[in-house]
């Protein structure tokens, strides 16, 4: 066999591994080796295209050390931020490589564009189409991560950012973009495209601008799907047969993602994407309709210890306060206390739980709660009116029962885990500022709910003592 059809042998099975990889992160228990196939199928091929004649390394010594240059740069600095992130952070860095990617491949594009404008002979039509739409994709991609890294980052404000008329004008940026595509498609102009390629960019960031940090998860996995296919339209236009599979499992998985969060948030992608869902902030800080303050119950670290250790189950409902906190670490210590005095305990996950989809398993894993204790929304809701203690930690809006009772509410509709159905809930918050929803959450002032405010790692500490004294 030649070397060109050793390589393509390479890159089937590398996408082989991808498929596979993917099916493994679907899975908390095998994600992990998920993710390892999948760097090491990406090593291979990587390796494996240096010695593809298309490639001409062999002939093109400057572009062989420019490649090399550039793929230890990005070791350098990929490398150490992977490893020193914290884990509140991770959500932000996933924004903003899934940016660079998109980036990429919008580099590609330019680059191959500029490549067939130089030759006297005008591209073919399906070309330039390959290009434009790498280019499209993957600049607002770029620009959108941009954006939603700096709202993670708090280098802007995480509420929708709204102005008048603004549907209207994204529209008509959309409609200019598409206008100008078909333009530089009939004439191949580089001027057009550098325009298409700008205001795509323009368009990635008003696009981002209205969507709330409620909405940031589905938001980063509807970004991932874009780089995916921008990465796939990149394929195309360079011929890799990789490229077009790696590029359209992404774009797949990601659409496939983004409406299941959309239906964990019991809400519609349109909804998601153009509602500007949380600028609007209703919550009295605990005020009635009439103004008045209206009365929460609160308690002792001492007391809570007390209920914990002489229950039959807790179910431990954590949320982005406890990843804030950094918390999941005595939160592990304070479920085995209890386990070894033979309390049952579980944690229940709600899909949107934290910043990203998965944010609270990769979160406990860390802390290594064994995954059996880890319970899906629809698996834990059943066993919740058969808990002793519901122990809420940083979770707001996923534990609302306004979702359920209140129809007009931002939320009406949502999937809730239903903490109001245990016998006691215990409620870890540091004041009574409502979540990202923007309005109160109705159990604060559940006659079965205790709170306990203050920083959920101290206070989960406090509670740990608590049990051990009770």
């Amino acid at each position: 066999m030649t070397l060109t059809i050793w390589i393509d042998l390479i890159y089937l099975l590398a996408a082989v591994a991808f498929i596979v990889a993917l099916k493994g992160l679907s899975s908390p228990k095998q994600a992990r080796n998920g993710n390892l196939l999948a760097a090491g199928a990406a090593i291979v091929a990587v390796g494996a295209t240096f010695f593809n004649p298309e490639a001409q390394f062999s002939s093109h010594t400057t572009n062989l050390i420019l490649a090399i240059v550039a793929m230890v740069l990005g070791a350098v600095i990929a490398v150490p931020v992977a490893r020193m992130v914290k884990m509140t952070a991770m959500p932000q860095l996933v924004a903003i490589f899934n940016g660079v990617g998109g980036g990429a491949a919008a580099l590609i594009s330019i680059t191959v564009f500029l490549q067939h404008s130089d030759s006297a002979a005008k591209p073919a039509v399906y070309t330039i189409a390959e290009v434009l739409l790498g280019l499209l994709i993957g600049c607002v991609s770029f620009s959108g991560s941009a954006i939603a890294f700096a709202k993670l980052q708090e280098l802007m404000t995480g509420r929708p950012i709204t102005y008048p008329a603004q549907q209207v004008i994204n529209g008509l940026v959309g409609v200019a973009i598409v206008a100008l595509a078909l333009a530089t498609l009939l004439t191949g102009s580089v001027t057009l495209m550098v325009i298409t390629a700008v205001l795509s960019l323009v368009l990635g960031i008003i696009f981002v601008l209205p969507i709330g940090g409620a909405d940031v998860p589905v938001l980063i996995s509807l970004l991932n799907s874009f780089t995916g296919l921008a990465v796939a339209a990149s394929g195309f236009t360079l011929d890799n047969n990789l490229l077009i599979i790696a590029g359209t499992l992404v774009g797949a998985s990601g659409i496939l993602l983004t409406r299941m969060m959309s239906k964990a948030m019991g809400r519609s992608l349109s909804n998601v994407l153009f509602s500007a869902f949380g600028s609007v902030v209703t919550a009295a800080g605990g005020a009635d309709g009439t103004g008045e303050t209206r009365q929460v119950k609160t308690g002792t670290p001492e007391d809570i210890g007390v209920l914990l250790a002489y229950a039959r189950k807790v179910v431990i409902i954590p949320g982005y306060g406890l990843a804030v906190a950094q918390a999941q670490h005595t939160a592990r210590e304070l479920a085995d206390l209890l386990m070894e005095r033979g309390v049952e305990v579980f944690y229940a996950i709600h899909p949107v739980a934290g910043r990203m989809p998965g944010h609270m398993n990769v979160l406990l894993a860390e802390a290594n709660v064994p995954y059996d204790e880890l319970k899906e929304m629809d698996e834990a809701n059943p066993e919740m009116a058969t808990a002793d203690v519901a122990l809420v930690v940083g979770a707001n809006d996923t534990v609302n029962p306004a979702a359920k009772n209140t129809p007009g509410s931002p939320i009406y509709g949502m999937p809730i885990i239903n903490a109001d159905e245990a016998e006691h809930v215990i409620f870890l918050k540091r004041s009574m500022r409502p979540g990202f929803a923007g309005i109160d959450n109705e159990l604060l002032f559940n006659e079965k709910t205790t709170l306990l405010f203050g920083d959920a790692k101290d206070t989960l500490a406090k509670l740990v003592a608590g049990v051990q004294e009770a």
